[in-house]
Formats: structure tokens, sequence, C-alpha cells
């Protein structure tokens, strides 16, 4: 039989069936050892062959070839990555200025990660109705500074409705995933877009102000004539290792400059007539953008760029 993995909790894996039945299903043993570069070799949205067993579970015995997927670097030290989901149309990453944060570098580090497929990705400023004037002002700069590099953006509060309906419509059709911070209020806005859905909706913690996690493990959910994927937050997002020439084609506003320098193989760090680095610094490419460019092609922290509210 062949079906779609709409839970993952880790060991077990719901399945959904091309006849409409959701199977509990465990992993065939050489899944685990075979030709595997991740720590988690199944994902929700995988396209999978089972087997059914006599108690009424089955056994994954075959996955297709997924068409994208998202991934981040593990924790594990003998595996090269996370993949969060596989098979998306859209991304929806949720960004809150408080209660959590949310850094530019975990923004950029993210749609580097989706520009491996070309994934689009939406930012959500989540959480509207919490900010003043000042922090307004920020959104007012981060949506513009985003969509001149050429994401969409959408402003949204679970509170106050604002947003929900035209992020319903972005949904509607496609297999959306949401991801963010752990307290950033996906699981919130996913409840107002559907309040049927068995999904827990979490508090912040008053002590660090940070997320605690409410969505423990990656499930999809049928919605909106389509798929909606909740996952885990996340509270770093490592990069696994690109190529200086792959970072430098995962910035869109970057690459749209790659034939304008002098030297066809030039990475726009310190080469001579950089049209990238001209562009920065003309303000047609935003400078924090370069800068988070700069710390993933040198691996270095140090150059992470970030938003400031004064």
């Amino acid at each position: 039989m062949n079906g779609l993995v709409m839970k993952s909790t880790g060991s077990w894996y719901d399945v959904l069936t091309d006849g409409g039945e959701v199977l509990p299903c465990r992993l065939r043993g050489q899944f685990r050892i075979h030709g595997i570069k991740s720590t988690n070799p199944v994902v929700v949205g995988d396209h999978v062959t089972v087997e059914r067993e006599a108690d009424g579970t089955a056994t994954i015995v075959g996955i297709e070839t997924r068409r994208n997927y998202i991934e981040r670097k593990s924790t594990n030290l003998s595996k090269i990555s996370h993949v969060i989901a596989a098979n998306i149309d859209v991304c929806f990453l949720m960004v809150t200025l408080k209660e959590p944060r949310t850094s530019l570098g975990f923004i950029d580090r993210f749609l580097v990660s989706a520009e491996g497929f070309r994934i689009p990705v939406c930012l959500v400023f989540n959480k509207m109705d919490l900010y003043d004037d000042k922090e307004l002002a920020v959104v007012e700069r981060l949506s513009a500074l985003y969509e001149q590099a050429g994401y969409e953006t959408l402003r949204t509060s679970a509170k106050t409705g604002l947003g929900i309906e035209e992020l319903h419509q972005r949904m509607t059709g496609k297999v959306s995933l949401f991801s963010g911070h752990s307290g950033t209020g996906k699981s919130a806005l996913i409840h107002c877009i559907d309040p049927s859905l068995d999904i827990r909706v979490g508090e912040i913690s008053k002590q660090h102000l940070k997320g605690r996690h409410t969505t423990t493990f990656a499930e999809m959910f049928p919605i909106a004539d389509g798929y909606m994927m909740d996952t885990p937050g996340i509270k770093e997002f490592g990069l696994i290792q690109y190529s200086k020439e792959e970072v430098r084609d995962y910035f869109p506003e970057i690459r749209a400059y790659n034939n304008q320098c002098r030297f066809d193989n030039c990475i726009h760090w310190h080469e001579p007539d950089c049209a990238v680095r001209q562009a920065v610094a003309e303000g047609r490419i935003a400078e924090s953008r370069y800068m988070n460019y700069l710390s993933i092609l040198t691996d270095d922290d140090m150059k992470v760029a970030d938003w400031q509210l004064e």
C-alpha cells in the first residue's frame, strides 16, 4: 500500500493510506542505517510504501524520493542533519518581536534552508496586538526589508483575528509548513483557522519570556483543501555545510547580482569591483542580510546582524 506520513513521534508514524485509512506504522530496521544521513529517516510529508502486519499495525518498507524538504544541523554529532518536513508547497515562518524574540540570524538561516529547494516562504509577523508604536515601526522596517529581498510577509494576531483570513487563503490547496520558535503562536493561529483541530496552545514562560514546547512532535492535518504541517518549536537553526557558491545563490537579492561582478566566481566578500558590495553600500541590499550572508559564508557567528528597536 502507498500512503502519506501524517504524524511522526520518532518511533511510530501515522500513515494515511490511499484508501483513506490511518495506520500506525513502524520503520523497517534497514532504514535506520542504510544510506541515511539524517537523524530521522522518515518525516511528516513523506510518501511511503507500507505492509500491513497481523496485529493491525503496519511497517514502512519504502520511501519515495522527496521533491523538497527543510533541514537543519542536528545536535546529534553522529549525523549530518535533522529533516523538519518534506514535500512542502509553502512555509510560514512565525516571527515575533517579543515573548519570545525572533532574531534575524534565525530568520535568514531558515530562509537559506528553504532556498536550497526554492520553497516559497512567507514571514508571518505574529502577536501584533502586543506591540507598541516603536515595535510596530520595527515590523514596518522588517517587512520592507524582506519584501525587498523577495519574500512575502503577513501580519497576524490570534487575539484580534488580524490576518487570519488572508493566512487561510494562502494555505488553500497547498501543503503548508508552520515553523518558528516555541511560543511564537503558530498553534494558536492554526486553531483560529480550524478550531476543530486537536492542537495544544501553550503559554509563555514569564521567567524567561520564551515559549514552552506545546507541539512535541511533527503532525500534518487536512485543512483548507490542502494539508497543514505543525512542527515542534525550534530553539536554534544551525545550517548544514553549504559550499560558498550555494550560500551565494541562496540569498535571492545577492543572487540577482552574480553576473554583474568583475569576477565570475566572486563570492562578494573582499573581491574588487563587487556589484553586491556596491549594492549594500547604496542601500539596494539590506546590510543585515549581507552581514548574515557573511556569517553563514564564513561560519562566523560574530558577524550576525540583528534588528534594533532604536
